[in-house]
């Protein structure tokens, strides 16, 4: 084994992650930081970052806290312009900030307000990251690598969730349009869409709810946000160099089909 064996996937490199103060974008940041790379935990949540970054720092990663409105295009400038000024280049991406958590209801039942703030989060968001940590790869020359967050709810309508789907469905559009934009630039662009991930909201739905999400489930589990963080980290580092505008599911295989009929097994019926 030679010594190269031994190099982080992702060591020196400059990632930055929004959404990172809690569930997935934690765990996706914390994983980037322990493959080497200085990595930016961006959120609205200044708090939660600080601890988040006072752990990884203190286990000798390397990390900052930087705040940031994914919605506000102003804010969105202000964090990279952070991100220059103290490290001169952008690597890696994960657009991971994400809203519109109402209670599901039928179409007609969502206000426009509603949607409208879905929407702007979502998806107004995720272009306005791009767009901007495009331009900083540009700058650098040196390409770059982003993945957005998607759904599986953006591969696939759900009932109740008009705003929510409409705008992981055009998160899907976006990244498949940025990364033909960019690939001659050598920046790669792709999506992970995660199923049934065992988030806080899920936690606290309680074990019962958990076992009929997880029968659903092909693979007969739910996922874990590690699960999440190590497909973003493959589609950060160079072991994914031929990949980009894919939308890669990380959902036990719900996206697959209807698995096959199995008495031992509830809540896999058509």
């Amino acid at each position: 084994m030679t010594t190269a064996d031994h190099v982080p996937p992702l060591s020196g490199k400059v990632a930055l992650v929004t959404g990172a103060s809690r569930g997935i974008g934690a765990e996706i940041a914390t994983a980037l930081v322990g493959a080497g790379a200085h990595v930016v935990f961006a959120s609205r949540d200044s708090a939660s970052l600080s601890q988040h970054v006072d752990a990884v720092t203190s286990a000798g990663g390397h990390a900052v806290a930087m705040t940031v409105d994914v919605g506000n295009e102003e804010s969105v400038k202000a964090l990279m312009a952070q991100v220059r000024d103290r490290f001169g280049r952008l690597d890696a991406a994960v657009n991971n900030a994400a809203g519109g958590g109402r209670t599901p209801a039928p179409l007609a039942d969502w206000s426009s307000a509603e949607f409208d703030s879905t929407i702007s989060v979502n998806l107004r968001g995720v272009f306005l990251c791009l767009k901007y940590e495009i331009e900083l790869m540009l700058a650098s020359g040196n390409g770059g690598a982003i993945v957005n967050m998607s759904s599986t709810a953006g591969e696939q309508g759900v009932a109740g969730l008009s705003g929510y789907v409409a705008s992981k469905f055009g998160v899907g559009g976006l990244t498949r349009v940025a990364a033909l934009d960019y690939a001659a630039q050598g920046i790669r662009v792709n999506a992970i869409a995660p199923g049934p991930i065992l988030t806080e909201r899920l936690a606290g739905a309680g074990q019962a709810a958990q076992d009929r999400v997880a029968a659903a489930v092909p693979l007969g589990r739910i996922g874990s946000t590690a699960d999440v963080a190590a497909a973003a980290l493959w589609l950060c580092s160079e072991q994914s160099s031929f990949v980009t505008g894919t939308v890669l599911a990380v959902d036990g295989g719900r996206l697959a089909g209807t698995p096959a009929f199995n008495t031992s097994r509830k809540g896999n019926l058509p």
